[in-house]
Formats: structure tokens, sequence, C-alpha cells
């Protein structure tokens, strides 16, 4: 059991190369419950993603997750190593399983769902997608009010639209466009454009626009980073810091990701560090 679940902490850590998965930054104990929630979340992402499966396969591969999760629920053992890990701490720390649904439900939707007419639309997926992950976070560290809650929402829904920026080629070559319709109608933005990876026109101010907007969620959470104390503090003001690092990249390159996919390099992280050590 054990082997299964380390192998699947490292899968977890080989998919993250922007942001930090269950990081050195973090204190000892909480690296291996963040480490299986991230395992939880790669693999079921992975069921939507990956390899040549049909549709309803992915599907029903999540639906498997769904099952273990109801085990948990009922007060039953799981079938699968990494879901007996996980029901320990869920237990131990008082997780609300409602948020590992809200996760399979997200990916559930890729597999049905490649367009989003709007901003709204795209924010509800990052409601599923992304913010049930800061949400358990904070649970681990016993940080769960409300104002804490929300900065966390918008961080997570930032860093999920962030990746969908630098993101926009690799989701279009599996039929995915997170960019809203409206927005690609108002800046004129046909999806040839995108298949053809073209940046010009009026691209940059399409991604302008993404950019700054984006920016302005990400630092509607920041004040999280300061909240939180001692180590996972700095763990998330680096989190914030790499956020912002991939946006100043897209910026310099007038959102040519199609040619310039933003990655953060060992100089970035040096300082990214920096800010976050420096943050008053």
């Amino acid at each position: 059991m054990h082997q299964a679940v380390d192998d699947s902490l490292k899968l977890a850590n080989a998919h993250y190369e922007n942001f930090p998965v269950a990081s050195v930054l973090l204190p000892m104990r909480l690296r291996r419950p963040i480490g299986l929630i991230y395992a939880f979340a790669r693999n079921a992402d992975d069921f939507a993603d990956e390899g040549e499966l049909l549709p309803e396969q992915r599907l029903a591969l999540l639906d498997g997750y769904r099952r273990q999760l109801d085990r948990i629920g009922a007060g039953k053992t799981p079938d699968d190593p990494l879901f007996i890990a996980l029901a320990g701490i869920i237990q131990q720390y008082g997780l609300p399983l409602q948020l590992f649904h809200d996760l399979l439900d997200a990916f559930s939707q890729d597999v049905v769902k490649t367009r989003y007419e709007n901003l709204g639309e795209v924010m509800d997926y990052c409601r599923r997608s992304a913010n049930p992950v800061g949400r358990l976070l904070l649970h681990l560290y016993g940080e769960t009010d409300e104002r804490n809650l929300a900065y966390s929402d918008a961080i997570c829904s930032a860093l999920q639209i962030i990746n969908f920026l630098q993101d926009v080629a690799i989701d279009y070559r599996k039929n995915r466009i997170y960019l809203p319709q409206d927005d690609l109608r108002k800046f004129h933005i046909a999806e040839q454009q995108i298949a053809a990876g073209d940046p010009g026109g009026a691209w940059w101010p399409l991604m302008q626009f993404e950019i700054e907007r984006t920016r302005r969620l990400l630092q509607a959470g920041a004040p999280l980073g300061l909240a939180l104390k001692g180590r996972i503090g700095l763990e998330m003001r680096s989190i914030i810091a790499g956020g912002e690092t991939i946006l100043r990249k897209l910026h310099r390159s007038h959102g040519d990701m199609f040619n310039h996919r933003p990655v953060l390099r060992p100089w970035d992280w040096a300082y990214m560090m920096y800010r976050a050590v420096r943050a008053k």
C-alpha cells in the first residue's frame, strides 16, 4: 500500500511544474496529507485528460473515485490504497468530503464541456476545479474562518485561470477553450487563430485584458499570505509570487504562449522566495 501511495505522491509533484506541491517550505507533518490531496486531484484530472479513452470510459473512472468517497462517507474501508490513506487524513483533520466531490464534478465537466460562454461560467468551473484544494489546505492548517476562505478562493481561481492562459495551445489540442467566448467575440478572435498559433492582430489586447483581470483577482486574495503565520504563510506567499511571475512572463511575451509558454526557472524560484520572505 505504501508504495502505491508514494507513487501517487511522486506523480502529483511531477505534474505541477509552476507551483509547489507539498514543498519543503511546509511543516513536515503536513507534507504527506497535502501530497495525498494533490495525488487524488492529479489522478482524477488525468482520468479526464490523458490517454486515448472514450468519454464514457473517462466518466466511469471518475465514478469509481466517487464510489471510493462514498465508502469513506459510509464509514467503510475503501478498496484503493490511495483512498485508504485519504480516509485517514479526512478523519484526522475533519476534511469535508464534499470538497473532494466538487473536484470530481469539475473533472467530469472537462469530459463533456469544451467551451465557456463568459467569465461566470469559468468562475463556476474554478469553484469546483481549484477552490476546493485551497479550502482543504485551510482545513489542514486549522485556519478556516470566512475571510481566509474568501481569500483562498480568489487565489485558487486566479491560479486556475493563469494555467488556462499559459496553456491555451495545449488545451486547444484537447479541443478545449477556457477563454470566455464573449471575450473572444469582443476582441474579434476566431478559433482558427488559436488553431494556427497566431499571436497577431488583436491577440495581445485580448491577452492583456485577461492578464490584468486575473492579476486583480490574485491580488484580492494576496492578504492570505500574511494572515497565515509561519511556514504555511511563507508557502502561500511563494505560491502567490509564482502566479505573479507567470503573469509577468505572459505580459512580457505579449501573451504569446504559442511560442513562449512561460515556465518558472531556478532564478525565478529564488526571486519568489525573496519576495515571500520580504513580504510585509
